[in-house]
């Protein structure tokens, strides 16, 4: 299995090396041909504005699209799962509209504000997860078709699915808990 990882910007090395550690091989991608054979893509966290500037400026924006609708496995962390979503409260920057969220950008404040938090993912075993939230987003509307995967309580949902398409607000890279790799894992591995 081969694993995409978006590398314009943001912390896609961390999980390039989540990947390996789980056997799989992590590729770096940074043009639409490198997208080809691939069971899967995960967008990292970073710099949405500057990840979707970057994306149009690498022709990336409609091929990722593309292979989102293709049901093809899609993994948006942080600023990544801003650009999968349909809407955000701002107007820049523009996502990519993949996956039926509303998203509110950095809404637990600035980077001074970042936390962890315990989650119950009941998709992950009963074992508590801990994550971490740098600059976080937060998901203010769930679309039909999307479901819920924790939150840090009912009106605040952090991690979703929808599909072949998965979306955290905080980032499990910067965890020795590999569980959310692994069931995005399963995921690519159904194409």
């Amino acid at each position: 299995m081969e694993v995409g990882v978006l590398a314009l910007q943001g912390d896609f090395a961390e999980h390039i090396a989540v990947l390996k550690r789980l056997g799989v091989t992590g590729r770096e991608i940074r043009l639409p041909e490198q997208l080809e054979n691939i069971n899967g893509l995960i967008i990292p966290g970073g710099e949405s504005t500057t990840l979707s500037r970057l994306m149009t400026i690498y022709n990336l924006r409609e091929p990722v699209a593309e292979m989102a609708a293709q049901g093809r496995a899609v993994w948006g962390t942080c600023a990544g799962m801003i650009m999968l979503s349909r809407e955000i409260t701002e107007n820049d920057p523009v996502p990519l509209g993949v996956m039926d969220i509303g998203v509110q950008r950095n809404a637990f404040g600035r980077q001074v504000d970042s936390f962890e938090h315990t989650l119950d993912v009941s998709a992950l075993g009963p074992d508590p997860y801990h994550a971490i939230f740098i600059r976080a987003p937060l998901i203010i509307r769930v679309g039909e078709g999307v479901d819920v995967l924790c939150a840090l309580d009912p009106d605040r949902p952090v991690a979703v699915q929808q599909g072949n398409l998965m979306a955290t607000s905080f980032h499990p890279e910067l965890t020795n808990d590999y569980r959310f790799h692994s069931y995005f894992l399963e995921l690519a591995g159904r194409n």
